[in-house]
């Protein structure tokens, strides 16, 4: 086994000898034994390429369609060419270089996650041209049975047609796991109704049914035999269509694919119709995330000025959000027009997205997308977030920020330091996905700039990391030192800067760095979540890595983390805290009496 695919070699099944081929991860990053993550092609029935935990699917690419893999969203493109051979002899999959100045090969990682890194001639870096799972509607059956994962659905998770959530209650908390059930009983007989609907990926094949010379309407009749069927459609879509592949029982793992397949939907009193009404492979990328975005309208100041500044409706009832900025707001016109310039070249799932700005006389407004959750500050310290959020939605949060700022430091055609990361910035739409907001500090490093510093700091208390705050210097990390600070309020449930203990004065960060030394650090945890928590998740305190080190992190329980440094910087206060709202531009610094600072000048 091997946890790599270069080109040409070949994962899959020798049919004839039975010899299999699969990936098989390091057990961790200083580990070569066998890990507990595999890749394998299942060829029962038509293939599929299978990502596995042990013997639990986690990710499921499929099935063969006759032109290629149902949901595989990177195709053909000037670096690679990927190839399914199928036929009696051996069932594989394989790629080939299009071009010889780049090499590319396929790792299967420790942490759960499989990635395609290319290097170019001329160049000593790997990057990753891609990587999986890419989103949530990546990971197996996300939405239970019988339902569509939409990433950019309201919800995410969606019943088909003439299905309704399983359990109303677990829906309404935002707990999909357990799928949708039928309205009501199949009749059984040729009146049933059928409806297509594009852009699936097709459910896996548990129980199913396979003629490969069958034609589509053979295959609808088949299916009203059979009061079990709950799907059909063509097993290959090559000229026209052809053949017949039928499910039964539940449908598993359908979601909305960047690549538009077509599904038909349950409706009425009968069975989900698949039918090939668009070429699946040939078909445009359509949900990926846009190479190019307009810049935004400006919007005529009368028309916003009708709205309230905070929630506004558009004439086609779209709700927005209307940021409005005081004249004596310490945003002036250079912050509100670079957050304008940022926002419109960025465009990712955890930021927020801008739909116009208005620049008139003194009036600077933006408008943005309405997050009808508000910020995260309001769950994590509000009265009443033990009766709405669990951890495990907690730590889903976490990783959608996580995933925003490695958009910002690395996967975006920018790279971009936020330097006011906190939990009022983050704000959470209807599903309580993360969005982060507020760019008006945030600063663009061009070229193979790692650090710069500035003489003016900008940003809040008890977020800023200490080279920041005591030198002016800032990078990268300066924005995993703010995360670090939200997953300690998140874990605690309290803010840093109003933070008190009855024993010590350290502040969030001294606190839990005394419970580390000491043993306890779940004893830092918020009581009303360690019914629901995760210890390792909880325990995953970091020497301030990129965030690439921690996404890759937060999403491998078993990963082997290096031990925690002391904090560069926490202080033993008096009771005279600064305001943990305050933003600080370097005006009238206050220090509280009787302090003892620990400070490390050098970011770690």
């Amino acid at each position: 086994p091997s946890d790599t695919l270069l080109a040409g070699m070949k994962l899959g099944w020798d049919l004839s000898s039975g010899f299999e081929q699969y990936l098989t991860s390091w057990k961790s990053d200083d580990d070569p034994s066998n890990g507990n993550f595999t890749v394998r092609m299942d060829i029962k029935g038509l293939p599929q390429i299978i990502l596995f935990i042990g013997s639990t699917r986690k990710i499921r690419v499929g099935p063969w369609n006759g032109e290629g893999l149902c949901g595989l969203y990177v195709l053909s493109n000037f670096v690679h060419k990927p190839i399914l051979i199928f036929n009696e002899k051996e069932a594989y999959f394989m790629f080939e270089p299009n071009l010889n100045a780049v090499v590319t090969w396929m790792i299967l990682n420790s942490v759960r996650q499989g990635q395609r890194l290319t290097l170019q001639n001329g160049s000593n870096k790997w990057g990753v041209m891609f990587s999986v799972p890419y989103d949530q509607c990546d990971n197996y059956g996300y939405c239970g049975a019988n339902a569509v994962c939409l990433v950019n659905g309201d919800p995410i998770c969606q019943c088909l047609e003439g299905f309704v959530p399983r359990y109303e209650v677990e829906w309404e908390v935002l707990n999909w796991s357990n799928g949708c059930k039928k309205k009501r009983p199949l009749e059984c007989h040729k009146s049933d109704a059928f409806v297509t609907r594009g852009g699936l990926k097709m459910p896996d094949l548990l129980e199913f049914w396979l003629d490969k010379h069958l034609s589509l309407e053979e295959c609808r009749e088949e299916c009203l035999k059979n009061c079990s069927c709950t799907a059909y459609a063509n097993s290959d879509i090559r000229n026209g269509g052809s053949g017949c592949l039928i499910w039964f029982g539940d449908l598993i793992d359908i979601r909305e694919h960047r690549i538009k397949i077509v599904i038909a939907e349950f409706i009425e009193m009968n069975s989900v119709s698949l039918e090939k009404t668009q070429t699946g492979l040939k078909t445009n990328n359509t949900g990926l995330i846009r190479e190019s975005w307009p810049s935004p309208p400006l919007e005529n100041l009368g028309i916003i000025l009708r709205t309230t500044y905070k929630l506004g409706n558009l004439s086609t009832g779209e709700q927005i959000a209307v940021k409005r900025l005081s004249k004596d707001s310490r945003q002036g016109s250079k912050e509100f027009k670079n957050e304008v310039h940022l926002i419109a070249k960025l465009q990712h799932k955890n930021l927020v997205m801008l739909l116009g700005c208005c620049i008139q006389e003194d009036e600077r407004i933006l408008v943005y997308e309405y997050m009808p959750h508000k910020s995260l500050d309001h769950f994590i310290f509000g009265n009443n977030r033990s009766n709405i959020l669990s951890w495990t939605k907690y730590f889903e949060i976490v990783m959608g920020i996580a995933r925003g700022l490695l958009y910002l430091h690395q996967n975006s055609r920018l790279q971009i330091i936020h330097r006011d990361l906190k939990a009022s910035n983050i704000l959470l739409d209807i599903n309580l996905d993360p969005k982060i907001s507020d760019f008006g500090l945030a600063r663009i490093f061009g070229g193979d700039k790692k650090e710069t510093r500035t003489r003016t700091v900008v940003g809040t208390y008890g977020y800023m990391s200490p080279e920041y705050a005591v030198d002016g210097k800032f990078s990268v990390k300066s924005d995993v030192f703010s995360f670090g600070m939200l997953l300690l309020e998140i874990v605690s449930g309290k803010r840093n800067a109003r933070f008190s203990h009855p024993v010590h004065y350290h502040n969030l960060l001294g606190h839990a760095w005394l419970l580390w030394v000491e043993g306890k650090a779940l004893e830092l945890m918020d009581p009303n979540l360690e019914d629901t928590c995760v210890e390792s998740q909880v325990k995953f305190s970091v020497d301030r890595p990129t965030m690439n080190s921690v996404v890759l992190m937060l999403s491998n329980e078993g990963a082997k983390l290096p031990p925690p440094k002391q904090p560069g910087f926490f202080i033993e206060r008096s009771s005279n805290n600064v305001n943990e709202g305050s933003t600080s531009r370097n005006e009238g610094l206050r220090h509280s009496r009787n302090t003892m600072s620990i400070t490390i000048l050098h970011g770690r």
